[in-house]
């Protein structure tokens, strides 16, 4: 980590690692106050590399959809010329991936208290012209009071409106149809993404799926949604109708985070209600 970090905090012990970078907890002396840094060594990412180029607008985008209640809080950043550190808000409170690992299923009560908070993240990040990239359920965090918070914008990029973009971004499972197609796209792939959060939310199972990476990347280019009765038994029909809306293939027809919010699945707080499908 850089001198600069070392001199305005004091790390403590490691909570998270990623590709370049590992998380710290750590402390300012002068206030108390706890955060998470993320640290990341540079001399492991190529100078002419899109890596580092993630880098550099990882910070920058962050200080830009910062303050959001629902978008984790960039407070400083530090950089010698081996380390780019980040400090962020600090999220104690575990993250969607390790509760869809304890809970398996949600209720659709559930699912609608953590769709809100983060779509109004992603329509947040769209209206300011940043798309996530890599939205999946590691980069949802809670902090110690339950909020949601979205995190890592490390795949982040900004765009202007109707500007696509291009680059193999994201995570098995979670990843748009269109960016594994090789096609330029949009910041609608942010809403696949949360689509499948939703799906595996009230199903236990991803939506498209195989048993290695490649036969996964296959089933999501097939884009073959299906709701299995054995498990959709008591899932209700308006949210298998907001789920064909957001995964669906045809990028002109798959909702905006505006739409998603404007669902009648969402704005009920009530899945139940069957009168809940948009025509």
């Amino acid at each position: 980590m850089s001198e600069e970090l070392k001199r305005e905090y004091r790390v403590c012990e490691e909570i998270g690692r990623g590709r370049f970078g590992v998380v710290f907890k750590c402390y300012s002396p002068g206030t108390g106050e706890t955060f998470a840094v993320k640290s990341i060594n540079k001399l492991l990412i190529a100078d002419d590399s899109i890596d580092r180029q993630c880098l550099y607008n990882e910070a920058k985008i962050m200080h830009l959809v910062s303050p959001n209640p629902h978008i984790v809080r960039i407070v400083d950043v530090c950089e010698d010329d081996t380390y780019l550190d980040i400090v962020l808000e600090l999220c104690n409170s575990s993250d969607l991936f390790h509760r869809l690992s304890t809970q398996r299923v949600f209720s659709e009560s559930d699912a609608i208290a953590v769709m809100v908070p983060l779509m109004e993240a992603i329509a947040h990040c769209h209206r300011l012209g940043v798309a996530h990239r890599d939205i999946k359920p590691d980069n949802i965090l809670f902090n110690d009071w339950n909020d949601l918070k979205l995190a890592d914008f490390g795949s982040a990029q900004c765009f202007c409106e109707g500007e696509l973009m291009s680059g193999v971004v994201g995570t098995p499972y979670y990843v748009a149809p269109e960016v594994l197609a090789g096609r330029d796209y949009n910041e609608k792939v942010d809403i696949w993404s949360a689509g499948v959060i939703l799906y595996i939310m009230l199903a236990g199972i991803p939506p498209f799926y195989g048993d290695s990476t490649e036969e996964i990347f296959e089933a999501v280019l097939r884009a073959n949604l299906r709701f299995p009765t054995r498990i959709f038994r008591s899932v209700s029909p308006a949210a298998k109708d907001l789920l064909r809306r957001m995964l669906c293939k045809d990028i002109s027809r798959r909702f905006s985070a505006e739409q998603v919010l404007r669902h009648p699945w969402i704005t009920s707080n009530d899945g139940t209600k069957e009168d809940g499908v948009v025509a």
